[in-house]
C-alpha cells in the first residue's frame, strides 16, 4: 500500500506562514514524511516561487493548483492526480488542509496502517468522536470525488463522499485532527493516542524518525 499526502493551501500567505520556525507547508511535508506518507504533494498559489523554494530539500513536490472554478474538490483531485503520476501504485491519498498543523505523525502512521487492513474504505481520524483531518481517500474513489459539486467547501466535500462511498471514523486520540492553527500548540489538549490500535494490532512508531524531523507528539 502506498499512501500519498496532498497538502492544500488556498493562499500563498497561509502556505508560507511561520509555524514553529518553519513555513507551514514545509513543516507539514516533514510531518507527513515522518508519519510514512509518500509521495507528498503541496498545492498552493505560488506566483513568485516562494512556496516551491520553501519545499526545497524536503520529500515534497510542489504542484500547480487546479483552476479556481474547479473548487475544493478540484484541488483535492488535482493533488491526487499529481501523486499518482509521481508514484503509479499510489492506493490512497491523505487530503490535508494546511491549516491543520498540529496533527501528530503517529496519526498518519495509524491511518496508513489501517488503510492496509481496510483498503476500500475512506478513513476519517477523530478526536473524542469528532471527525477531522487529514481524510484518507482510496484512489478507487476519485471518480466519486470528481462528481462532487465544485461549490462545496472542504467539510461538505467529505460529507458528500460519506454519502457515496464506504467510510469509517477512526478514533486517534489526537486533538490535532480537529484543532487548527488558530490554537497555539501550548493550548492544545494533551495527546492521548487511540484507545485501541486503529489497524487492529499494536505497533512501535518511528520515534527516531520524528526526532530527526524535529517533531514531537504535541507538535
Amino acid at each position: 500500500m502506498t499512501v500519498a499526502a496532498v497538502i492544500l493551501s488556498a493562499t500563498t500567505e497561509g502556505a508560507l506562514s511561520d509555524t514553529l520556525g518553519q513555513p507551514r507547508v514545509r513543516r507539514l511535508a516533514d510531518l507527513a514524511w515522518s508519519g510514512g506518507a509518500l509521495p507528498i504533494v503541496v498545492l498552493a498559489p505560488d506566483p513568485d516561487g516562494a512556496v516551491a523554494a520553501a519545499l526545497a530539500g524536503s520529500e515534497a513536490t510542489y504542484g500547480t493548483p487546479a483552476p479556481p472554478e474547479a473548487g475544493p474538490r478540484g484541488q483535492m483531485a488535482r493533488g491526487a492526480e499529481l501523486a499518482a503520476a509521481e508514484v503509479s501504485d499510489t492506493t490512497a491519498v491523505l487530503l490535508w488542509p494546511a491549516r491543520m498543523t498540529w496533527v501528530g505523525p503517529e496519526t498518519i502512521t495509524s491511518l496508513i496502517e489501517t488503510h492496509g487492513t481496510d483498503p476500500a474504505t475512506m478513513l476519517r481520524p477523530a478526536w473524542h468522536g469528532d471527525p477531522g483531518w487529514p481524510v484518507l481517500l482510496p484512489t478507487a474513489h476519485l471518480v466519486a470525488l470528481r462528481a462532487v459539486a465544485p461549490d462545496r467547501m472542504p467539510p461538505d466535500v467529505i460529507a458528500d463522499l460519506v454519502a457515496r462511498v464506504a467510510s469509517r471514523i477512526v478514533e486517534m486520540g489526537d486533538p490535532g485532527v480537529v484543532i487548527d492553527v488558530d490554537t497555539a500548540p501550548a493550548d492544545l489538549p494533551a495527546y492521548e493516542g487511540p484507545p485501541d490500535p486503529p489497524a487492529g494490532h499494536a505497533h512501535e512508531w518511528g520515534a527516531d524518525v520524528a526526532a530527526e524531523a524535529g517533531l514531537t507528539e504535541k507538535d
